[in-house]
Formats: structure tokens, sequence, C-alpha cells
């Protein structure tokens, strides 16, 4: 690789591919392939220069630095834009890592770039793709439960949902609780800068301090904005702290913003305390729903799918990369540490501790879920429903 970049200031087009030519000739077999992968040359130009050694061809035209044909994203500037468009719904893989990958076929994307006005062959989708960071991924088997028969129908419906409302400029939010975090002097995962040999020294044992427990950090992410908020509790993980936690997310963050706004829409996973069958889930949106004036939609991610929800990767992710390698040792710490999480992409975080204590067990009778001003969607309404305020109920509480 040193060698070819040191060569092209002082050579020609022609020179430096013959050059690369006779390197390969003199590996032998897979000469090209290590040569074109060392110089950055493609195995076409170096079969060519191969040829010219051969034939002993003469020099005819050599082209100046920077002619022959320009790239297909400069003469036509927004093919790269509509062809992430036409990928973007058909995505599929680990939200967290660069790559991502389409079921689209080549042949399928260039019969409707070329639709769109944007006149391309297969074999040049492949390359814009590659530009955009897409590369073909084989199916990875993962522990995600039963596939439902209805996952990407649902993954649309909930995109199609988001999408209204950010359009419209009101609040769209991805909620979750974090994994429960042990809070002392215990090891936490990654590794952070210390002087060498000198590693921080932390517990043996992961026992829960009787005093410090866990904690429970339930999160809130504003789609549009980009920003989140954490609601760092350090009782029982139930519905009724779920639906506090938007409350204060909506009181901290979210009515400045959205002062005029009539709806919200939440996407939650299937489980957990947010769960689409939990019923203190419903009635305590209700309460909420009541308190505000608000009809708050839900969209439900389909069983076995919840890395799929934003928060998880636009957010969480970057919390633990924030406080790897670091012990939580104090609720503070765990406070400070989220709300000290950026991104490049300017991602916020506010973070605050809930001392409340939360009743774990609270059954909800037949007649009180009866009682929900709930609205099902025809599409499933099991997983997408929308709470209506019940305006007197909230003016005699």
């Amino acid at each position: 690789m040193e060698k070819y970049a040191s060569l092209k200031p002082h050579l020609d087009e022609r020179t430096l591919r013959l050059c690369a030519a006779a390197d390969a000739r003199f590996i032998g077999y897979g000469g090209v392939s290590a040569v074109a992968e060392a110089s950055n040359m493609s195995r076409t130009t170096i079969h060519a220069g191969i040829k010219e050694l051969d034939e002993e061809v003469a020099a005819k035209n050599i082209r100046r630095a920077g002619a022959g044909r320009k790239s297909l994203s400069e003469t036509d500037p927004g093919i790269l834009l509509s062809l992430k468009k036409l990928v973007d719904p058909a995505t599929r893989g680990d939200p967290q890592s660069p790559l991502c990958w389409t079921s689209k076929s080549t042949t399928s994307l260039a019969r409707e770039l070329t639709a769109m006005g944007h006149p391309v062959s297969q074999r040049s989708v492949w390359n814009l793709l590659a530009k955009l960071g897409f590369s073909m991924q084989s199916n990875r088997k993962s522990n995600e439960g039963s596939n439902h028969p209805d996952r990407d129908a649902q993954f649309q419906f909930i995109s199609d949902s988001v999408a209204t409302f950010l359009d419209a400029g009101l609040p769209a939010i991805s909620v979750d609780t974090k994994k429960k975090e042990l809070i002392g002097n215990y090891k936490n995962g990654g590794a952070e800068w210390e002087k060498t040999g000198s590693p921080l020294k932390v517990n043996t044992y992961d026992f829960a301090d009787k005093e410090l427990g866990k904690v429970a950090p339930y999160g809130v992410y504003d789609i549009a904005q980009n920003k989140g908020w954490v609601n760092v509790g350090i009782s029982k993980d139930t519905a009724e702290f779920a639906v506090e936690s938007i409350r204060r997310w909506w009181y901290t963050m979210g009515s400045p913003l959205y002062a005029n706004a009539d709806r919200l829409i939440i996407t939650a996973d299937g489980g957990g305390s947010n769960g689409s069958r939990v019923r203190l889930w419903k009635t305590k949106l209700q309460e909420l729903a009541n308190e505000l004036g608000m009809t708050i939609l839900v969209r439900h991610f389909p069983p076995g799918t919840s890395k799929w929800n934003k928060i998880e990767h636009r957010m969480f992710c970057h919390i633990t990369e924030n406080w790897r390698g670091r012990p939580l040792v104090s609720r503070e710490v765990v406070v400070e540490l989220i709300g000290r999480t950026t991104t490049a992409a300017g991602l916020e975080i506010k973070a605050s501790l809930d001392s409340r204590s939360y009743e774990s067990g609270i059954k909800v009778s037949d007649e009180e879920i009866e009682n929900v001003n709930l609205y099902r969607e025809e599409f499933h309404g099991e997983w997408n429903y929308e709470i209506r305020p019940i305006v007197d109920a909230y003016l005699h509480m």
C-alpha cells in the first residue's frame, strides 16, 4: 500500500498501471487481487496493464489528473437521496451496526430509480449502495422469540403513524426501561483509560448492597428533537412508574416544545411495565390523558422485537457507552453520567432521581378497565390503540 501511495504523485496513469501489472504478473496466481487491494486499483485496470505488457502496446493518450468520466453521484446529485428513501423502509439488521442491508434486489431498485427519473444500471446500484454504507448480508440467528406473521406490517404501521405525527409537529416518543443497574463499587462492562498496570479495583462479588440496591432507569426519547429524559427509579419497575416517567418528561421537556399539542404518540415494547396486556398501564395512561387533556396513541412492537424501538439504539446504547468501565458507586453518579451523555448527532439527555416507592402487584378490575376511554385500531387493536381524555373525570379528581 505504501509503495503505490508514494509512487502515485510521480507516475502518470499508464506508468502506474504498468507497474501494478508487472507486480501482479510477478506474484503469479492471486497476484491481481493482491495488487488491486494494495494499490486501490480495479482488477480490470490491472488486467489491462498486463495486456499492455504482453502486447507491448505503445503509449497513446494519457489522461490528465482528474480526467475521465465523472461518477454517477456527481452527474445526478439527487440519486443517492432517492436510493436511500427506497431502501430505508425495507432495511433489515442491527440498528447499532454501521452496516445496513436491504431485502430489495439491485435490479428492482434500478427499475424504480429509473422510473423516478434517475436512469441507472443494476451494477451502478451496487456501487451506490456501497457508497451509502449498505452491503449484502446473510441471515443471522438471534433469540428474538417467535416471528409474528404481521411483524413487518406492524413495523410499517408504527413508522407511518410516527411519520404522521412528526409531519404535523406533534410529539412522538419512544419509551422503555433500561436494564436495572447495581449501585456500588461493582465491575461495569467496558474499559476506561487508566495508568498501565493500575486498573480500578472493584468488589469481587456482585452481591447487591442492602442499602443502595439497584436502580431502574426508565427512558423517554423524543424522536423529532433527539432529546431524552431518564427517570431513575429506586423502587419497582411498574406500569405506574412507567407512566409517571412519561408525566415527568412532559412537564420537564415536552410541554415547552409542544405547548399546543392535543395528541401524543408513544412507541413501546410489547412486554414489561408498558406491555400491551398490562391493565395498569392503560388505566394510568387514562389518568395522564385526563390530566393533560390530551389523546394518547400507543403503538406496541410485536413480541421479541424490542431492540427495534428507537430508544434502544438512539439513547440507551450511548448511555452504556458513556459509563463503560466506571463503577456506578451511587445513585447520584448514575444521574450525572446519564445527564452528561451526548453524541456528535446532538443527542441531549436530562435525568432525575425518582425516590418514590411504587407498589407491585396492583390488580385492575374489569370495571376499571372498562372505564378506560380506549379506541382500538382495526389493524391489531391489541397493539395499536388510543386513549382519549375524560375531561369530567379530571375535574372531579
